[in-house]
């Protein structure tokens, strides 16, 4: 459950920070309205919605505006987010997954009474539980009934009514019940509908901004998700006491025999002075040579992720080093293994793959890792905090995001450019907007792309590979280009001050 964050935080006081006219960027802040608050509405689970507690952070900080978020509990947010004085947190009742064991002519029955609970319940926190602000932010999706009751309290409580589309919800509804349901259709209208009765409207991408304003209708403004300032390049001293902390999991979980359990049998589940990638020499830190390269991917473990393209790719790599290294098939792996933990450096390394992210398709791919039986690739798959993702970055990203729409872009990869991590991405239609290749990522639509693409940036690892080190490079150049707070303040802050001022006459 959502620590420190459920129920409904107390009104703020009229000494609440946020009131206090700070400055951003040289300028005088002049909070926004007459009610000086805003309400930002997600119909899903707060923690894994980075970008509405950005948002959040973004008007408490820059609009100086008390900000009101109805959310669902689940993850815990950022602590930026739980300790800012001017943000209280209303976590609404979640509604609960029909049982598999239904039977099936029930389904529909329960895909209508879903939204109008969901409504009902909205309706209870916008129009009663929190004050009047100034404006409701809302992300799309989920649509139904999210729009409807925002733009409903909207007009109940004289508020302005703005919409950040992330994706489109109804080709997301598409990917479970298919895109000829009619449950989609009518979806896609509600969507519409209520999107256009908006009184102002951001979303992600050029394409998204393009295909509002051609088929429905709408003006939005493009804010980019760009990374705010805790995603950033780590010390080693920071990344040693994380791996401190993770020792147990990356070295002796349970039931697991693999590249990395059989070469750390000296590390403790508690040390704290050797980790599988540094360790610790009088006062200082060092990394280990002949460590793993460490491959990050986060996923939602949802449809649109094909994480078995990424295993795919994990087979390959494990059978053409061998291959490249002309070992015969047969040969046991356990002499591999103890060369490795004495020290013996191969020209590609141990690719240890951690997979972070919550979702309904996990236990499946779990079971899948469990089978491959693969010698020089290991897979973790965990969940960290807000504050513990950013140090665990390594040395590339792999983002298995495709998005439903083709017009949306995956928020993780911003966060890697960040803190300065290239990488491989599913190649989509405009991807192009977010990942250049060969300057902060490389992009591939097989599976065997992209284990050439791992093996070309490993080779030689970790002082020996040219093409990471560049990639390195322009990624690091990406992440510290633009930040969330200079995006947000550029594009997000005028539409949204300009909207509460048009709702105001």
């Amino acid at each position: 459950m959502l620590q420190g964050v459920s129920g409904t935080y107390p009104a703020v006081s009229a000494a609440c920070p946020c009131r206090t006219p700070v400055r951003h960027w040289g300028k005088k802040e002049v909070k926004m309205g007459k009610r000086g608050r805003a309400c930002v509405v997600v119909l899903g689970d707060l923690g894994r919605s980075p970008r509405m507690q950005y948002h959040a952070l973004s008007l408490a900080r820059q609009a100086s505006l008390d900000v009101d978020i109805v959310a669902y509990g689940g993850s815990e947010p950022h602590s930026a987010v739980i300790e800012n004085e001017c943000i209280h947190i209303h976590t609404m009742i979640q509604w609960q997954k029909y049982s598999h064991s239904l039977p099936k002519i029930l389904y529909p029955l329960m895909l209508l009474l879903k939204p109008i609970i969901q409504l009902v319940i909205l309706l209870w926190f916008l129009c009663f539980k929190v004050p009047p602000p100034d404006a409701f932010i809302v992300q799309n999706p989920p649509s139904v009934p999210t729009l409807v009751a925002v733009k409903w309290a909207s007009s109940l409580r004289k508020s302005a009514f703005i919409v950040d589309w992330h994706n489109f919800g109804y080709t997301l509804l598409g990917l479970s019940v298919g895109r000829s349901s009619p449950f989609v259709s009518i979806y896609h209208w509600f969507e519409k509908h209520y999107g256009q009765m908006a009184n102002g409207s951001l979303c992600v991408t050029r394409a998204m901004q393009h295909e509002l304003a051609q088929n429905w209708g709408i003006r939005a403004t493009v804010l980019y998700d760009q990374p705010p300032e805790f995603f950033c390049p780590t010390s080693l001293q920071e990344k040693h006491k994380l791996f401190s902390r993770l020792n147990r999991y990356l070295c002796h979980p349970l039931g697991v025999r693999d590249c990395v359990t059989a070469t750390t049998t000296g590390i403790g589940a508690d040390d704290q002075n050797e980790t599988l990638f540094t360790t610790l020499v009088d006062t200082d830190i060092l990394l280990k040579p002949n460590r793993p390269a460490l491959v990050v991917s986060s996923t939602s473990w949802t449809p649109d992720e094909d994480f078995g393209i990424l295993l795919e790719a994990a087979v390959m790599y494990d059978r053409r080093v061998a291959a490249l290294l002309d070992e015969n098939d047969s040969a046991d792996e356990g002499v591999l293994w103890k060369e490795i933990s004495g020290g013996k450096q191969y020209l590609y390394p141990r690719l240890l793959f951690i997979i972070t992210g919550k979702g309904p398709e996990k236990e499946k791919y779990e079971e899948k890792i469990k089978r491959l039986n693969l010698k020089r690739v290991a897979f973790r798959t965990m969940w960290l905090s807000a504050e513990e993702y950013p140090l665990l970055l390594g040395s590339v990203g792999v983002c298995l995001h495709t998005s439903s729409s083709g017009l949306d872009l995956p928020m993780k990869v911003v966060d890697m450019f960040g803190c300065g991590l290239p990488v491989c991405a599913v190649s989509y239609s405009c991807i192009d907007e977010l990942v250049k290749v060969e300057k902060n990522g490389l992009l591939f639509s097989l599976s065997s792309e992209l284990a050439d693409e791992l093996l070309m940036l490993f080779r030689g690892f970790p002082n020996e590979c040219d093409a990471l080190k560049s990639l390195k490079n322009g990624a690091l150049e990406t992440g510290s280009s633009a930040r969330w707070a200079a995006e947000w303040e550029e594009h997000a802050k005028p539409l949204i001050s300009e909207v509460i001022s048009r709702n105001l006459n």
